[in-house]
């Protein structure tokens, strides 16, 4: 009987009966990269990932709470359990996975230059010798400019959040940003301050340092929430809660 329990107990295990549930993920966003993480006029945190983490928390019978963090901290919180998931724009990357795990893709958008309009400059180490292009700390685009950029000459510039970037750039303090591209088309280029700039040069390409996608972050240890949440997603995407969230935002398929 003690072995026919045993292996009762060892099959219930298997079928996950027995698996953690989430009722609260906690989730850690840097609200400064609309329209995929931003604060409302009321405070309210707004944006694609906002909604994505809502749909993935309701399709798991989660509540979802949103911790606030600093970009250059946010994978440092994570491992110190300040929050279950980092949902805020991050890009798969080698050097992430060296210390943390992803769900699967959430979407794909490509790297862009953004400089003044009729600038001349391009999204090349020989244009931008010289030049001063902010970044946001932490970001894979300021992992792309130290790499390939900073070593030939230009002056890469970094800052807390994307929103100080885009304030030097209008005060002449930088000749450049370089960020993502859909971010910088939405909230900056078609807004009233960035009437006056525009992209610069082509789209970049670099896995290594740009990656392969944006996804959630999480603990390599946590692997029954990756495998919650990746279901979660799939099953957004069946049932056409993501369709449905793009189409609020984009007008164009963001999961590249």
């Amino acid at each position: 009987m003690k072995k026919l329990a045993l292996s009762a107990v060892l099959l219930l295990a298997a079928s996950g009966a027995y698996a953690k549930e989430w009722s609260v993920i906690r989730f850690g966003v840097d609200p400064s990269y609309a329209p995929f993480e931003s604060k409302a006029p009321d405070g309210k945190l707004v944006g694609f990932d906002i909604d994505i983490g809502n749909a993935i928390c309701s399709q798991l019978k989660a509540k979802c709470e949103w911790v606030e963090n600093a970009w250059d901290g946010i994978i440092p919180g994570l491992k110190a359990r300040k929050f279950d998931g980092i949902l805020s724009s991050m890009s798969v990357t080698d050097k992430r996975l060296q210390q943390i795990a992803f769900s699967n893709k959430i979407y794909h958008t490509p790297t862009r230059l953004v400089a003044k309009k009729g600038s001349g400059l391009l999204a090349t180490s020989e244009s931008l010798r010289g030049r001063r292009v902010g970044v946001e700390q932490g970001s894979t685009q300021e992992a792309y400019a130290k790499t390939n950029w900073e070593p030939k000459g230009v002056s890469v510039v970094s800052y807390q959040n994307q929103d100080l970037v885009y304030q030097d750039l209008q005060a002449g303090r930088l000749d450049a940003a370089l960020q993502d591209a859909v971010q910088a088309d939405l909230s900056f280029l078609k807004t009233k301050p960035g009437r006056d700039y525009a992209f610069a040069g082509a789209v970049l390409q670099d896995t290594k340092t740009l990656g392969v996608g944006a996804a959630i972050g999480l603990r390599k240890d946590d692997v029954e929430l990756k495998q919650a949440i990746n279901n979660a997603l799939a099953e957004i995407h069946k049932n056409g809660t993501y369709d449905k969230i793009q189409k609020k935002y984009f007008s164009f398929d963001i999961n590249g």
